[in-house]
């Protein structure tokens, strides 16, 4: 006779890392919930994503998912941190020399990847060439074209190894070729070389320094046959911590902040409201230097207070000057209160149209052409200098 035996079933032990990591997933979703949300990243310099409306149309056609799915990635806890890390992960156990399209090179510096141009890029560049000689040869002795070399070529021994950047040089070479049969080039690849100074370019952001703008200046200044501003008899503030684009776009888990001086200088700077081809309106005047932006992550956007459609100031000397430019000019643009008695700043990126009617409205003696490399070989708008006027 067979015997039945049983046994009292005990408590099913649950093991303690399991329930360790449960405590930690409520815990840091908790955390999540509660935890203080923004709205912009200083940082990264980006608007974060926030909580999206609910509608049921967004759940059915996965839209609201997805910018769910973004608003808990953003607005984590500690995300900076996070960040940081995967950085450092990246680096240090993967070697990664890439992040977020800036190339991680020695000594802490930061480079924008720049390979193989693109077809448009390429067609872009062309048309960009044809637009700047049509002017130029317009006003012949007038026009200066002042084209920035990326940090990258001034300090190849500072990329990754076997970085296969794009002929910078080559490229270089063939655009002030083309433009120097109707205006004054500067290239300043010797003297940024045989200068030997490793502070031309902030090395976490894809602008030059005040010293380089300073440096370029000078060769402005002797083209031009003009006394240079005379650095030693300004106010020189300096500015600490200074993280910069290509900071916010790898942040480099072991960056270093950069640091700059600018001048204090009593030279008014005023912004018009562009309402039509040269008809402006005053907006405001203020300093060359927006001093609260020096208190944000864009340091360098306190330079005329970042790129403004169609600025004046006022300056020392004789004459007056039409500069066109990018953001590279905004650090250089101050020194030229010390050789002229006006000076206008246009950038295209805020202004629709041709340059000849406000050049003989305003009467403006000389035309500077200040890009960066980088920026002119691809700006769609740089087309807009050869515009004709419309006005009759």
């Amino acid at each position: 006779m067979e015997k039945n035996v049983y046994r009292k079933r005990g408590r099913t032990r649950i093991p303690a890392s399991l329930t360790l990591f449960a405590v930690l997933l409520c815990g840091f979703t908790l955390l999540n919930v509660f935890w203080p949300k923004r709205e912009f990243s200083e940082l990264e310099n980006r608007k974060l994503a926030q909580m999206p409306s609910f509608s049921v149309k967004a759940v059915l056609n996965g839209q609201w998912q997805k910018n769910f799915s973004t608003f808990m990635q953003d607005q984590v806890a500690f995300r900076d941190k996070w960040i940081d890390l995967e950085s450092a992960v990246n680096s240090l156990v993967f070697g990664k020399t890439e992040e977020g399209g800036i190339l991680l090179g020695d000594d802490g510096w930061m480079f924008t990847r720049l390979f193989t141009g693109t077809e448009s890029e390429n067609a872009q560049l062309e048309k960009n060439v044809k637009a700047v000689s049509s002017f130029a040869s317009r006003y012949p002795g007038r026009v200066t074209f002042l084209l920035a070399p990326s940090a990258s070529s001034i300090y190849p021994e500072m990329l990754p190894a076997n970085a296969p950047m794009i002929d910078e040089d080559a490229m270089l070479d063939d655009i002030f070729s083309s433009i120097g049969q109707s205006a004054d080039v500067i290239d300043l690849r010797p003297v940024y070389h045989s200068s030997g100074s490793s502070s031309l370019y902030f090395k976490t952001d894809h602008h030059w320094t005040p010293d380089g703008a300073y440096l370029a200046y000078k060769q402005f200044c002797e083209l031009k046959g003009l006394q240079p501003f005379d650095r030693n008899a300004h106010t020189a503030v300096s500015v600490e911590n200074f993280y910069g684009t290509h900071y916010s776009a790898a942040r480099r888990w072991n960056a270093k902040p950069d640091s700059f001086v600018y001048f204090d200088l009593p030279n008014p700077m005023t912004i018009y409201r562009i309402t039509g081809e040269a008809q402006y309106e005053p907006d405001r005047t203020e300093p060359l230097i927006n001093t609260d932006k020096l208190l944000t992550q864009d340091k360098y956007g306190a330079f005329l207070d970042g790129n403004n459609g169609y600025s004046v100031i006022e300056g020392d000397g004789q004459g007056s000057i039409l500069v066109v430019k990018d953001s590279y000019a905004n650090s250089f643009v101050p020194y030229l209160t010390a050789n002229y008695a006006k000076i206008g700043v246009v950038d295209f990126r805020s202004f629709a149209y041709g340059l000849d009617s406000t050049i003989e409205a305003e009467g403006y003696d000389q035309i500077l052409i200040l890009y960066n490399f980088q920026t002119f070989i691809s700006d769609t708008h740089v087309i807009y200098i050869d515009r004709p006027t419309t006005l009759k």
